[in-house]
């Protein structure tokens, strides 16, 4: 909680934080860059350039603040964990939060200038700090359960032992511990960190990926889609890293596995809705349920832009055959190749894109959701106003968008 006097001035200072809160994370990052080019390895440079890592710093901030003067009523426990989860996966340390809390204290005052009195930087400082050790609390539990010492590292090396084409834009890497030590487990939904060295000199990069595979299978397997820029946006460095430079018997850093959503919760009926890359937390669904509780009822939904397109769509039949109810419903936006599929599986193709009022949806079901945030913002929508209830519907956002709270 913050002090009554804090509490004040935090109320009283949000708008104008809140309007200036894209120059004030955008100083911010150019003050600790300069200061800490090593921290330049820890975050997406690519959400860099386009400037949504500034603004979804910014919203966060100021949605912090609201909470704690009680101007929102949304609950911060989930947010927390999701950013705590995050931050486990990247190595963040404690020292780290110092470091922050300087540079963006101190963006505040260069770009409020003369507003931003003692009493306004004790208040917005006392904000920073009761979310960094929030922060700091959740990730060390983080640590622990994974096995990290404290002050230790979270990378491990894996070698890549298999490498599979899925479509042209996607590629799986089966991984084993290049020390030959056990593979931890995981639960689907979950996601581990892969660190690459660039070309170059251009430095360390790092992105989350989840695991696609089964939990307790003898190696790990990620499947990872190309990204191409669009409107400006540059290509993915580290997919287009893994997809050109990396093959078998290459090595590979990775974190343990981090993610607080489960695309397996429940035990009841399942539903799992994905678009794109994004089906990869519901196939080492489907693969994990196969083996420990193959009579549940699951429901796969899919969108993507072709059958071409449909990454791991080869498993559909094997998983069909293990899970006896298992429904499969497609959107293609172009169903043209969907036939031979459509001989193989009792499974439905719907030309165009998913439409949230024909999903199957069981009263008790829980959903998982996986995807683009436009599409996930829709089907979410879609069954909010359908009466299904929100606490039901799981979902996983990488980068730092999040999804609207409006129904």
């Amino acid at each position: 909680m913050l002090t009554e006097s804090s509490a004040a001035v935090v109320r009283a200072t949000l708008p104008a934080v809140q309007a200036h809160g894209a120059a004030i994370t955008g100083r911010f990052y150019q003050r600790m860059f300069a200061a800490h080019p090593e921290l330049l390895d820890l975050f997406n440079r690519g959400n860099q350039a386009t400037g949504a890592q500034q603004a979804a710093l910014a919203a966060a901030v100021v949605a912090y603040a609201e909470h704690l003067v009680g101007l929102s009523d949304v609950p911060w426990g989930p947010i927390l964990d999701r950013i705590a989860h995050k931050h486990a996966s990247l190595g963040i340390t404690p020292a780290q939060y110092t470091i922050v809390g300087r540079h963006l204290l101190a963006a505040v005052g260069e770009v409020l200038g003369d507003a931003v009195t003692p009493e306004v930087v004790a208040a917005w400082d006392e904000t920073y700090w009761l979310l960094a050790c929030e922060l700091v609390a959740r990730e060390a539990r983080l640590y622990q359960g994974a096995g990290v010492a404290e002050g230790g590292s979270v990378w491990r090396a894996w070698r890549v032992v298999e490498r599979i084409r899925e479509t042209a834009d996607v590629v799986s890497f089966g991984l084993a511990p290049a020390d030959g030590g056990d593979v931890p487990g995981f639960v689907p939904g979950q996601y581990v960190s892969v660190a690459v060295d660039l070309d170059g000199g251009r430095g360390q990069q790092i992105r989350q990926y989840s695991l696609s595979g089964r939990p307790g299978a003898a190696r790990w397997r990620i499947t990872v889609k190309r990204v191409r820029g669009v409107a400006g946006a540059p290509d993915g460095m580290v997919s287009t890293f893994l997809h050109d430079r990396v093959a078998v018997g290459d090595t590979l850093r990775l974190s343990p596995p981090f993610g607080e959503v489960s695309a397996v919760a429940g035990d009841g009926p399942l539903v799992l809705v994905s678009a794109g890359i994004g089906l990869t937390p519901a196939m080492s669904a489907l693969e994990h349920l196969a083996v420990t509780a193959p009579q549940r009822p699951v429901t796969l939904v899919h969108a993507d832009r072709a059958g071409t397109a449909h990454a791991l769509r080869d498993e559909l039949p094997r998983l069909h055959h293990a899970l006896p109810n298992l429904r499969t419903a497609l959107w293609y936006e172009d169903p043209d190749g969907a036939d031979g599929l459509l001989t193989e599986l009792p499974v439905r193709v719907t030309p165009g894109r998913v439409d949230p009022e024909l999903i199957p949806l069981a009263a008790d079901a829980h959903v998982h959701l996986c995807g683009p945030l436009p599409f996930m913002n829709q089907v979410r929508g879609g069954l909010l106003r359908r009466g299904f209830p929100s606490d039901r519907i799981a979902y996983e956002v990488f980068g730092p968008g999040m999804l609207r709270d409006a129904e």
